[in-house]
């Protein structure tokens, strides 16, 4: 029965996405193209120019550039850039590449707003993102570098492919340094499930927290990101429990 819901709730997903493809195009085809009410339709979380909508938590004024389109993460120091906003249940979209062997980064979704007190990362669920010879270099299982899945600072999760608390991916398709890789994270009611370029893998159920901020690590070493869209989903029944304290939009640095 677990598997089957999970089932169900990819294909409602997948359908969704095509589904507000479809109802885009033909809105376009029209004359008249103003917004139909209540079309669904991914929109952009990074304008390629600057970083508007996103908040610097507690990294460097440096540390977070725009250059040629792309959102540069130099690395240094360890902290995070989060949305300026919540989101509850919604598919997001980013690319990403690494640039140095071993790079450390990751999205987390369902996020708290700030770190916790002598933390430098937030509790979330986190989609990790490192490149492939970071296994190497810590003489640890390569399962972690494929886009494993983690509830971090307490939040719990119910992993799809148990490693301990983690979800490992089922496949391994990640790319390596200097090659960029896509994320799809579809986050539903507490189910996450994660597409490594362009296959379902991975995935979470019954996470703790289901309403939260998005956020990007720097964790040590450059790394970049582009296209970085996002479709809201109708929201669910949440209740404040399930959800990440608001805060202002102001950095803690």
């Amino acid at each position: 029965m677990k598997n089957l819901l999970h089932i169900s709730f990819l294909l409602l997903a997948m359908m969704t996405a095509q589904l507000t493809s479809k109802q885009t195009a033909d809105r376009d085809s029209r004359k008249d193209s103003r917004p139909v009410a209540g079309v669904l339709q991914f929109r952009e979380l990074f304008n390629g120019k600057d970083l508007t909508g996103w908040i610097n938590v507690n990294t460097a004024e440096d540390t977070w550039t725009v250059r040629d389109g792309t959102l540069v993460c130099s690395g240094h120091p360890i902290g995070v850039l989060r949305s300026d906003r919540q989101y509850e249940n919604f598919i997001l979209q980013v690319e990403w590449k690494h640039l140095e062997a071993g790079g450390n980064s990751g999205v987390f979704v369902w996020s708290e707003g700030v770190p916790p007190p002598g933390k430098r990362l937030p509790k979330g669920v986190e989609v990790q993102i490192l490149e492939l010879e970071w296994s190497v270099q810590h003489k640890a299982t390569d399962a972690y570098v494929h886009g494993e899945i983690f509830g971090t600072s307490g939040l719990k999760t119910n992993p799809d492919n148990p490693r301990g608390s983690r979800s490992k991916s089922a496949e391994k398709r990640c790319k390596g340094k200097g090659q960029w890789n896509q994320y799809t994270i579809v986050c539903v009611d507490g189910v996450i499930k994660l597409s490594v370029n362009g296959k379902f893998v991975n995935g979470i159920s019954s996470a703790s927290i289901k309403k939260g901020y998005i956020c990007l690590e720097s964790e040590g070493a450059e790394i970049h990101f582009r296209n970085i869209r996002i479709l809201e989903l109708p929201p669910g029944i949440t209740t404040t429990e399930n959800t990440a304290p608001v805060v202002g939009k102001r950095s803690s640095r």
